[in-house]
Formats: structure tokens, sequence, C-alpha cells
């Protein structure tokens, strides 16, 4: 498993990916998963991104890779976060997503994190998942949703 630094490097990178998914979530005015250009235009501001109508569709354009005009969350999550690396933790919170779908709990807890490693021969503190699951963990109740968890985890390359 990764160093103390490391580590804390990649749940910056995955709360930043969350930061991405609460940023997409709240410019979805209609809960549909689907934001138009104007929208993007105010998530991009929201984040500290000084963009022109140009560059906003110029974004669009890139990101609406079905061409219906709209971003869904994962076409935004792809655009957004398409450089962002967290090493071999990508692939372990890939396979760790499977098992914890397959529990059938909504919520992720450190804890559960912890078992699905130990569950694979990973050398991991319990600590580590519970920063883990901390970096995803929007309000603060030490678990993060599935659903979160999996956009996060998809978003991964």
């Amino acid at each position: 498993m990764a160093q103390a630094g490391s580590l804390s490097a990649e749940t910056e990178t995955l709360s930043h990916i969350f930061n991405l998914i609460e940023a997409f979530r709240a410019f979805d005015a209609d809960n549909d998963g689907l934001i138009s250009s104007a929208e993007v235009g105010g998530i991009m501001g929201s984040l500290g991104y000084d963009m022109n109508e140009q560059d906003v569709n110029m974004m669009m354009e890139e990101g609406d890779v079905d061409r219906d005009g709209l971003l869904s969350i994962g076409e935004f999550l792809e655009m957004n976060a398409k450089n962002m690396e967290v090493g071999e933790l990508g692939s372990y919170l890939k396979i760790a997503f499977e098992a914890l779908k397959a529990d059938g709990d909504d919520l992720v807890s450190g804890e559960e994190l912890y078992d699905v490693f130990v569950n694979l021969g990973l050398e991991v503190s319990l600590e580590d998942c519970m920063a883990i699951v901390a970096s995803m963990d929007g309000d603060g109740d030490g678990a993060v949703f599935l659903h979160d968890f999996k956009l996060i985890v998809n978003s991964l390359h």
C-alpha cells in the first residue's frame, strides 16, 4: 500500500473528485444528472476558473461525449478528473467497490473498507482506511454513499 506521504496526496485527490461531484450536484437544479452550458459556466466559476462563454462552449464540446448538448455527471468527472492520479490506491478502490457493492449496504465506512482491503491481502491500517473514506465524506458522518464511491472510483485513471 502507499506510503503515508503519498496516501495523503491520494486522499487529497479523492477529496477533490468528491468536491467536483458536489459542485455538479449544486448546479443540477432539477436533479436529473445533467447540466447545461450555462450551469457549467457557473460551476467552473464557483471552482475558481475564470471562463468566458467561448471557453464554456469549448469545454462543453470536449466533454459532451454523447453530443446531447448537456453534460452528465460521468462526462463532467471524466473531463475534470482525467489528469488526476491516485496511483495503486485507485486499483484497490475499484476492486473494493465490487466487494462493497455485493454487500448491499448503501454506506461505506472506513471499517468496511479496511475489512475489504484486509480480505484482499493488502497491508493497510484502519487509520488509512478511515482517512480514505473521510476524503470522500461530505457530511462528516464517517461514511460515504456507495453511489458517490462508485462515481469517484469510475473517474479514477
